[in-house]
């Protein structure tokens, strides 16, 4: 799974990489963001990309309540045209979420390690996610987000079973593109990234509390 992630990246960076023309809401650093939290998110309107924020944890528009959200915060790439909550979603509702590094937890002998994941040259890079809208009985509208997670390369397998989805930057636009929907070629893109463009740290245990949202928790930590 893909439970924690991190993004320091600089704002006109970010709006560069991801050919953005502003950021329409206060943005600061984020170095141990969780589920449950306010997540910036990139879509596309008939070609113009935008940046918003979404609830991390899906929402889908026919649920009886938002509780389900804690459940959903991501979506199995083997199966999202076999589930309910995905399956029409990938057609018309595909996002990305920009990030510079995620955590996962390696099993050593004496405990979980948490680990840092992140590209070797440091540049941010956008997983793939799916969005969707609920209203709640008082006409309150929630906007929600889950990250597709696949397999994990060889990098990631030494530390964890699944790993969010990384789309390469030539697949970024048409994965935002509503309009395009070729179901096996999109599929084909919510693969395993590279391990050779990417490296993994141990950090400190603190990212293990989301009250922890501070520069500490990027810091290399000694291998328990």
């Amino acid at each position: 799974m893909c439970g924690r992630f991190t993004l320091v990246t600089a704002p006109e960076k970010l709006m560069s990489r991801f050919h953005l023309q502003d950021i329409p809401f206060e943005w600061k650093p984020r170095y141990n963001i969780a589920p449950g939290q306010l997540i910036p998110a990139i879509l596309a309107d008939g070609g113009r990309r935008r940046i918003g924020q979404l609830r991390w944890g899906l929402v889908p528009s026919w649920a009886r309540d938002e509780k389900i959200g804690s459940k959903m915060i991501n979506a199995r790439a083997e199966t999202l045209r076999e589930k309910p909550a995905f399956r029409r979603l990938v057609e018309r509702k595909r996002c990305m979420i920009p990030a510079d590094g995620f955590y996962e937890w390696k099993q050593m002998a004496r405990g979980k390690q948490p680990m840092r994941i992140t590209m070797r040259d440091g540049e941010p890079f956008a997983f793939a996610g799916l969005f969707d809208t609920w209203t709640a009985p008082d006409g309150h509208k929630l906007h929600t987000c889950t990250i597709i997670t696949t397999r994990p390369n060889e990098l990631v397998a030494d530390i964890h079973d699944r790993m969010p989805v990384i789309l390469r930057p030539e697949h970024e636009s048409a994965w935002l593109d509503r309009e395009r929907f070729d179901a096996e070629w999109l599929q084909s893109l919510l693969v395993p990234y590279d391990p050779q463009a990417m490296k993994a740290y141990p950090v400190s245990a603190m990212v293990g509390n989301p009250k922890n949202d501070r520069p500490e928790c990027l810091e290399e930590a000694p291998w328990s």
